[in-house]
This record gives C-alpha cells, sequence and structure tokens, in this order.
C-alpha cells in the first residue's frame, strides 16, 4: 500500500480512487444496467419501492425509489456495488441542499442521462465494486445493515455495521487489499434524509 494514502479521509470520487489504488482495482464497471430488479431486504430494515415527489419535474416518475431508513438506503445502495449495477445505485444516491442550489436525488430520468456527475457518479458505484464484493460471492448479495442513530436527518454508518453475505464491509474491503490492517481502515457510509426519503449522499475513506 502506498504511504501517502495512510492518515487520509477522502470522500467519494477520491474515496474510489483510494480503494481501486488500495485493491489493485481495474477500470470502470458495465454501464448495461436494467434497473428493473426488484431489490433485495435490507437487514434492520425492509427494503420499498414506490413513488415520491421528487425535487423537480424529471424526478416525478412512479417507478422512483423510496428509502424509508438511513439504514435501507445503505443497504440498497452497497448492494448495488456488489452487484455491479451503477444504475441502481445511482437511484439512492443524492447530492445534498447547499445554501441556494436545491437537493439533487436518484431518479429514473437523472440516472438514465449522460450528464457528466452522473457518470462519474456511475463509474464510482463501478469502482467500488471490486473492493466490496467478498471472496466467492455467488452475485447476489444479503446486505444487513445495524441501527445507527442519526442526528439532524443524518447517520454515518461505520464499515462493520454493515454485512455482506455474513462478512462485515470492513473485513471485505480489507480481504481484497494488500498489506492494510482492519484496525487502519476506516470507513463510513453517510446517509442523509432528504423530505421523506433517504440517500446515501457520502462515503468516507480513511487510512492510518
Amino acid at each position: 500500500m502506498s504511504e501517502s494514502y495512510r492518515n487520509k479521509t477522502v470522500r467519494w470520487i477520491a474515496g474510489a480512487a483510494v480503494v481501486a489504488a488500495v485493491v489493485g482495482a481495474a477500470g470502470c464497471s458495465k454501464e448495461s444496467d436494467s434497473g428493473a430488479e426488484k431489490k433485495p431486504a435490507a437487514g434492520g430494515s425492509t427494503a420499498a419501492a414506490g413513488s415520491e415527489k421528487g425535487e423537480g419535474p424529471a424526478d416525478s416518475q412512479a417507478s422512483k425509489p423510496r428509502q424509508a431508513t438511513a439504514e435501507e438506503a445503505a443497504a440498497t445502495w452497497v448492494t448495488a456495488v456488489v452487484k455491479d449495477k451503477p444504475k441502481e445505485g445511482c437511484l439512492v444516491m443524492a447530492t445534498p441542499a447547499r445554501g441556494s442550489t436545491p437537493a439533487k436525488v436518484g431518479n429514473p430520468a437523472r440516472c438514465d442521462s449522460d450528464a457528466p456527475e452522473v457518470r462519474q457518479m456511475r463509474k464510482t458505484v463501478g469502482r467500488f465494486h471490486e473492493s466490496f464484493t467478498p471472496k466467492q460471492s455467488t452475485g447476489d448479495p444479503k446486505v444487513e445493515v445495524a441501527k445507527t442513530p442519526a442526528t439532524g436527518g443524518k447517520a454515518m454508518i461505520p464499515a462493520d455495521k454493515i454485512t455482506i453475505d455474513g462478512q462485515t464491509l470492513d473485513k471485505v474491503i480489507v480481504s481484497n487489499s494488500t498489506g492494510v490492517k482492519q484496525e487502519d481502515l476506516h470507513v463510513k457510509v453517510e446517509s442523509t434524509k432528504i423530505k421523506d426519503a433517504w440517500y446515501v449522499t457520502n462515503l468516507q475513506f480513511g487510512l492510518g
């Protein structure tokens, strides 16, 4: 592992690059993704699909998923990463409102678009795929997320509270890495409530 990655806490795009460097993951994920599969149950919460009034005209499609809890949002996103389904991951991701800029949430119209930020979002999901996938994975993971306290409509879920096929996410990442010790790995999935649904809004990744 490169020493330059130690004692760093990085976010989304940089985090994907660090994961790729640490794990030795190659390139991007597949862009073919039907997005029509039924999402599996998320541990600690019940996965649900439904409609929600979104942030703008493009968000009004009835097929837009809803995540009732922070844990469900995280479980749905991790499942999409492991299954290498960038569009499904995009649907549960969002950019929170900042100042006068409104929140942007995943929805079919946005996630099917070729907007630069959407392309990067799908690429980011693909970059995490190899590091988040357990050895001997069947491709149909069971993801469970332990109940995590939320403050101010935001929850930071540590990797050791997320299990994939019975293995905690931090152990999975370490098993797919070289020279990384579990005690040096610090990964948290950030879930944020936007209106009446939860979305994954960041992934913090630190080493050292």
